[in-house]
């Protein structure tokens, strides 16, 4: 039996203290190993290198015991050990998540988790830029500066709680412009917060997806009918595949019915426009949803240099010259729609030529209207053609 013990500078529980007293093998980070009363006949390894740990662990005959910050069983080492074969029982501390919001005077039931730590951070930047309030468990070369750099654009309050587990802790307030541009302390965790509320729901975290999508036209502001049917953004969304963690763009974004759909996924959207007024439009729907959309004034694909990579793209406007610019840039999918079918060969070769697995659906609804005595109608909806490239 490996006991792990969760330290965040309090007097560990009695029965943990026992466990650690009577240990002949203690791993943990060099700051617990020396702050903590390890017995002086027990073998300690310095856990910088956690390969070197487990190996210590799976060959050690005897009571151990692993020091780990805060709640091991949460993004922690519990599920790395248990990976190895090893029998666990945990003395959970308070998680350094919980111990950042509180020293925020904060609640987070209703704030996502991500970790930036051993993992690629676009993901939890991505969250952060999606949503209203996320805990990010840093790393380094994923921290608060680096977090704050990506997040240039997005209108954030980030609070970075520092020295979480010591005496000296804190928290600062700032702009991501501001910490990006300073050095902080380890360990630390970022809160990321917009200025709008979060849901109050019954689950931690809440709903990841809406209840109900590809909504009617009717639902949003649109201008003579330049909006993307319902069917249409039912199978463009399908294609997309929006979710936690994703960036997607919408180009020729006109209503920004497909920007605020996908961001109610919870994915983080920049819907590009070179109408102002379809560009105000956008920032109209999004806010009747609640949902974070970056806009963007300019034409594609000039205006796209700069932006954050995205995972999917949705080319609503621009045609093939946008298609082809962005399948360049190595998205996992990009998806076309297309009034007409002689723009249909162009934008696939394009997809192809970037190594796309592509394919693409002629879609032409009918759609149910009254008659007079109650019967029922089909009327037809203007065909759009539909290509789509996944790698």
């Amino acid at each position: 039996m490996v006991t792990v013990i969760g330290v965040d500078g309090r007097p560990l529980a009695p029965w943990a203290a026992e466990r650690l007293a009577e240990a002949t093998l203690v791993v943990g980070a060099a700051r617990h190993l020396v702050a903590l009363p390890v017995p002086r006949q027990a073998e300690r390894v310095v856990l910088g290198q956690v390969t070197a740990g487990v190996r210590a662990l799976t060959s050690h005959d005897g009571p151990a015991v692993v020091l780990a910050s805060g709640d091991p069983g949460f993004f922690g080492l519990v599920r790395l050990l248990r990976e190895h074969g090893l029998d666990v029982e945990v003395a959970p501390a308070v998680s350094s998540v919980a111990a950042a919001f509180g020293l925020a005077g904060l609640n987070w039931d209703d704030a996502v988790v991500v970790s930036a730590h051993g993992r690629d951070p676009r993901r939890a930047v991505n969250a952060c830029r999606a949503l209203a309030k996320v805990a990010v468990l840093t790393a380094p070369g994923a921290g608060p500066a680096e977090i704050g750099a990506a997040l240039r654009g997005w209108p954030r309050r980030l609070l970075v709680a520092e020295r979480l587990g010591t005496a000296s802790r804190r928290v600062t307030t700032c702009t991501p412009e501001e910490a990006a541009g300073r050095e902080w302390a380890d360990p630390n965790v970022v809160l990321s917060l917009a200025d709008r509320p979060s849901p109050r729901g019954w689950a931690a975290p809440p709903r990841p997806a809406p209840e109900r999508w590809a909504l009617p036209e009717e639902y949003f502001e649109h201008r003579d009918g330049m909006i993307t049917k319902a069917e249409v953004r039912a199978l463009a969304l399908a294609h997309l595949g929006p979710g936690l963690g994703d960036l997607v763009w919408d180009l020729g974004c006109g209503s920004g019915s497909v920007a605020v759909e996908a961001a109610r996924f919870g994915a983080a959207v920049v819907a590009v426009d070179r109408d102002p007024g379809q560009c105000h439009r956008t920032r109209r729907n999004a806010a009747a949803y609640g949902a974070e959309v970056r806009v963007v004034h300019g034409e594609a694909p000039g205006c796209l240099t700069g932006l954050p990579a995205p995972d999917a793209v949705f080319v609503g406007g621009g045609g093939a010259d946008v298609v082809s610019h962005v399948a360049r840039l190595g998205a996992r999918t990009v998806v076309a729609a297309l009034a007409a079918v002689d723009r249909v060969p162009a934008a696939r070769d394009a997809l192809r030529a970037a190594a796309y697995d592509v394919g693409g659906a002629s879609l032409a609804a009918s759609r149910f209207a009254d008659l007079p005595g109650g019967a029922t109608r089909l009327a037809a909806a203007n065909p759009v053609f539909l290509v789509w490239g996944h790698r």
